[in-house]
């Protein structure tokens, strides 16, 4: 058991505490994947077809800290890309009844903080594909896999507010549990700016 956390952790581990804690939350909602449709079960209903479809972005997640190592940007685009178009994706297998739009939360919080003050342009292009996800037509993602009851729904919600606020509580804490993650650069460049 330690060599596979000591294997996880070189596997997360980078030099740039930003790159560094994008791969701990990507590797979370990897771990955190096989888990949803036993939620689904628990609290919602029997049925969780649906759920297995968020299968789909498990390879993009796991494979952000291997792109990381490559390109520090392209690894905590990835990231973003994933958790928005995985979001998308579940939005269109429940239906916008289920609340799975509150994932883009977590994804708008990253993208606003993930980047440095010279990359404000993919910061803010980021957090604007989170928004325009966020208004996109019910319309144009067809129809749910499943509809559930309202009482159904009302727990799916529930659900995903829960999963979205942990996900974005633990953001927080990653952020604000490493101060390095504002390099002297950083400061210096903002201050020069201003």
């Amino acid at each position: 058991m330690k060599r596979v956390a000591a294997a996880i952790g070189a596997y997360v581990a980078h030099p740039d505490p930003r790159a560094a804690i994008a791969n701990t939350v990507a590797l979370v909602i990897v771990s955190n994947q096989p888990f949803y449709p036993l939620y689904l079960y628990w609290a919602v209903s029997p049925v969780v077809t649906p759920s297995y479809l968020t299968f789909l972005s498990t390879p993009f997640f796991a494979a952000v800290p291997a792109v990381m190592r490559r390109s520090a940007m392209l690894g905590r685009s990835l990231l973003l890309i994933a958790g928005i178009g995985n979001t998308l994706l579940c939005r269109a297998a429940f239906g916008p009844g289920s609340g799975v739009e509150v994932f883009l939360f977590p994804c708008l919080m990253l993208a606003l903080i993930l980047f440095r003050r010279t990359e404000r342009l993919f910061a803010l292009g980021f957090a604007a594909l989170a928004f325009a996800a966020y208004l996109l037509p019910a319309s144009i993602l067809g129809a749910p896999i499943h509809l559930y009851g309202p009482d159904e729904y009302a727990a799916l919600q529930r659900l995903n507010f829960l999963s979205a606020a942990s996900l974005t509580a633990l953001i927080g804490w990653l952020f604000v549990g490493r101060l390095d993650t504002n390099s002297r650069a950083d400061e210096t460049d903002g201050a020069a700016g201003a």
